[in-house]
């Protein structure tokens, strides 16, 4: 018996994003398409400047586009007003960056839960699942520590106990070992690994790391302002 086709998270079809600057017009992303299923882990693999992180904001409505499709858990973000963009943000989408941005004078419980509070859910069962979170990340001993008194490598597993807070559909994670050391780096994407095959979380993942093609389902490759779906020998020197 055949398995069942996983559910489409994200559908992208000839999205065009362009900037205008001194120079003129040039165009970021052009006739871009492709999609993304429920439990896949995929890497976006392109050079600084290829155009990866604002294709990840697009996708998580954090910037507009030009022209095309972009669905995203069946909603076209497109046609959707900022509140509204806002909203669909927090519930559906995680986000680990590169920089982990927590808030400096609140705890990692305290940064943790900041995506539940945004969505009015209870204080108390924020906290619970934050602890559960924190726990699962090995952070347990760690959750009444500020961002200083952490690690980058505790930082970022903080980030990514945020990102999951909401159960989203889908993290999106812009160079998230980039700032990290290769032992920190290695210990999130085992971290990755093991929310993608324990609780079927999504992830794609914008790099420009090669070595981390092979440990994804999928890699595409961003260059020329569009995106093919597999990566050349070349590019994997």
């Amino acid at each position: 018996m055949n398995e069942p086709i996983a559910e489409k998270i994200v559908e992208v079809k000839e999205l065009r994003k362009e900037f205008i600057d001194d120079a003129g017009r040039f165009d970021v992303l052009k006739n871009t398409a492709f999609s993304i299923h429920k439990g896949e882990m995929i890497a976006l693999l392109g050079i600084s400047g290829a155009g990866k992180t604002t294709l990840l904001q697009i996708l998580g409505g954090l910037d507009s586009f030009n022209g095309g499709s972009v669905k995203v858990c069946g909603r076209q973000l497109g046609t959707m007003r900022m509140h509204e963009l806002a909203e669909f943000r927090n519930r559906h989408v995680g986000f680990v960056f590169q920089f982990h941005h927590l808030l400096p004078d609140f705890t990692a419980l305290e940064n943790t839960i900041i995506p539940g509070l945004l969505l009015k859910k209870p204080k108390n069962d924020c906290i619970k699942k934050a602890k559960e979170l924190l726990g699962y990340l090995g952070l347990k001993s760690r959750e009444s520590h500020f961002p200083t008194e952490l690690s980058g490598g505790e930082r970022q597993r903080v980030a990514l106990a945020r990102a999951l807070l909401n159960d989203p559909a889908l993290i999106l994670a812009d160079e998230p070992t980039g700032n990290l050391d290769r032992g920190n780096g290695e210990l999130l994407l085992n971290l990755f690994e093991k929310t993608n095959k324990e609780l079927n979380q999504t992830f794609f993942i914008a790099t420009h790391n090669t070595q981390m093609s092979p440990r994804m389902h999928r890699t595409l490759l961003l260059e020329n302002c569009t995106i093919s779906e597999s990566v050349s020998e070349e590019h994997l020197k």
